[in-house]
């Protein structure tokens, strides 16, 4: 296939406009910019990061600054009838982010404000008297009404930059209260109002002050507005699916299974129905799919800083979690949260870390979308777990290559050198249960699917996993001062061969292990391979 012909890829294309006029391919979702744009109304929604909201936000300013311009053969282009041409402001708030005090912070706010209102007529003047904020209410009483569109993209940048420091949080949204205010007193102007965020804080005055603002982030009419779905992946990337194809040696349908274990699984809308890829990660994919099946969602820009802030000066819950569903209330989603009551589960959910996988009641339960956020929730918590160091640097590295080649004693040695890193202090009230989450989470942050707690009709293997043509299943036994470990691996064995552990994985090479764990010495002592 000559790839030359293909229509290129809009890999980090944030403008409609560039992308519309260098030909990229674009999934058209104008069908749903028109629901929302026919409207006159304020709106909110929040995304995780690398979903797209930038460039939502730039076809919304397309459409009513330039009307059909960039339309041309998209759904909206029949269904569009508004030709006036508005007024548009578009503000980045993430291009706030570098201060450490007010001060700093409000010059920098007063500058992004001055720039964009003045590119559409505003004009300040240096006053000691008349705040930005003021100017720019006193102008916007001069227009007509519903003539002005306002976008702004990331409002919540300059919140989570500071989110580990408590004063300065409350100063800056004390200070971007103001604005929202100035916004909601000259609701008259406005034809349009989008806002696009991560995290939904209270108490800014954008969701109590401007209480005509319909947040649409759980709406199953929008569920599908960000992220590509499967019919869509398969329409729009036909070609790139068939190359990629190609290159990798797997059949096409393979092939679509294996991305959509991987980069799928995405849900944001209440009846937890539909389900997106993450585009960040499934555009990179095409771009080179001889490098195979990469975590780019995660490695595009490491951890949000949301995410940092919050960890540095909250914890993340035990270990035991980490494999497990977690609930939250519908309410604690689609609400407003106060930065000192930020729960972890809805912290993750909005960050896109967890997703909704089903509702019952009022209840959401939700988990991790794919194996690619797996695999970067496996490497917070091993962050967590070794005090920030890395597995390489406590001598751990290569677990997912020793376990598709290597042989019991270098998986037993590995393991060892991963459990000695670990400060124990935090985890003292250490069950069977806590050694079977550290080794899940070493595995899953090495891009492996780990499974705790494996049921067959006799009973349940400790964790299981696949690497290479592998199958391995392991079973943990702990001992205690006193204790014959040598007693406690010779019943593990047994177990493991009454029990049938593995059994059914006829297509991969079974490798069964037993491992004893002293809980006087922090280590595994004695280990056996059960053929």
């Amino acid at each position: 296939m000559n790839t030359n012909l293909m229509k290129s890829l809009p890999l980090g294309t944030s403008s409609f406009e560039k992308l519309r006029a260098v030909g990229q391919i674009y999934v058209d979702k104008t069908d749903k910019v028109y629901d929302l744009a026919s409207q006159i109304g304020n709106f909110f929604l929040a995304r995780p990061r690398r979903f797209g909201k930038s460039l939502l936000i730039s076809t919304f300013e397309s459409l009513f600054k330039y009307g059909l311009r960039d339309f041309h053969g998209l759904k909206i282009e029949s269904l569009w009838k508004d030709e006036k041409k508005y007024q548009v402001v578009r503000l980045d708030f993430s291009e706030i982010k570098n201060f450490s005090s007010i001060q700093e912070f409000s010059i920098q706010l007063d500058s992004l404000l001055i720039g964009n209102f003045s590119s559409i007529g505003f004009s300040y003047k240096e006053s000691k008297t008349l705040l930005c904020s003021t100017q720019i209410s006193n102008w916007l009483k001069t227009l007509p009404i519903a003539s002005l569109v306002l976008l702004i993209d990331e409002y919540d940048a300059p919140l989570t930059a500071c989110l580990d420091n408590l004063k300065l949080f409350e100063e800056v949204r004390q200070k971007l209260s103001e604005f929202y205010s100035v916004i909601k007193a000259n609701d008259a102007a406005l034809r349009f109002l989008f806002i696009t965020g991560i995290t939904k804080f209270n108490k800014t005055s954008i969701f109590s002050g401007l209480n005509n603002l319909s947040d649409i982030s759980l709406s199953p009419a929008y569920g599908s507005l960000l992220g590509y779905t499967h019919k869509e992946v398969q329409d729009f990337f036909s070609e790139y699916l068939s190359c990629a194809s190609e290159k990798l040696g797997f059949e096409k349908e393979k092939l679509f299974k294996k991305l959509t274990v991987h980069y799928d699984g995405f849900c944001f809308e209440e009846t937890a129905k539909q389900k997106v890829f993450a585009p960040w990660s499934l555009l990179h994919f095409f771009s080179a799919p001889e490098r195979g099946l990469k975590d780019y969602w995660f490695e595009s820009g490491g951890k949000p800083i949301v995410i940092v802030k919050y960890l540095r000066s909250h914890a993340l819950r035990a270990p035991e979690d980490y494999g497990n569903e977690k609930s939250i209330s519908l309410n604690a989603l689609s609400g407003s949260a106060d930065v000192e009551s930020l729960s972890d589960v809805g912290l993750l959910t909005q960050t896109g870390y967890l997703t909704i996988k089903r509702i019952q009641g009022t209840t959401a339960y939700v988990d991790y979308p794919n194996l690619e956020v797996r695999t970067a929730m496996a490497q917070l918590y091993l962050e967590q777990i070794l005090r920030g160091r890395t597995v390489e640097q406590v001598g751990a590295g290569e677990i997912a290559h020793l376990l598709a080649t290597g042989n019991g004693e270098s998986i037993y040695q590995n393991l060892n050198h991963f459990l000695r890193g670990i400060d124990y202090r935090a985890y003292k009230d250490f069950k069977e249960s806590t050694l079977q989450s550290f080794i899940q989470i070493y595995f899953a942050g090495a891009g492996l699917r780990a499974k705790t707690e494996v049921h067959n009709h006799k009973g349940r293997s400790d964790l299981e996993v696949k690497a290479g043509l592998r199958h391995w299943v392991f079973e943990f036994k702990l001992v205690q001062k006193g204790e014959s470990a040598e007693k406690k691996l010779r019943e593990a064995e047994f177990q493991m061969v009454e029990r049938g552990y593995g059994s059914t994985e006829d297509c991969f090479e079974l490798k069964r292990m037993v491992i004893v764990f002293s809980l006087e010495k922090r280590e595994f002592v004695k280990w056996s391979e059960v053929l």
